[in-house]
């Protein structure tokens, strides 16, 4: 659970962009988006892999 405490003098729009961030930094959110539907074992090692070879593709573009 991600919790925030309000600082002085914060205004509510930093209170919450600061929530906004801690979330995003958890993790929590892209999890629960991923387990909105059911995919299988396999599917998942399929996507891992597309993922990884993406990665390394990425890397290989990049200037030193």
């Amino acid at each position: 659970m991600t919790k925030v405490t309000i600082k002085p003098n914060e205004s509510p729009e930093d209170l919450l962009r600061r929530f906004r961030k801690k979330v995003m930094r958890s993790g929590n959110l892209a999890a629960v988006r991923q387990k909105r539907w059911f995919v299988s074992k396999s599917e998942m090692r399929r996507i891992e892999k597309k993922k990884a070879i993406r990665r390394l593709r990425q890397r290989r573009r990049r200037p030193y």
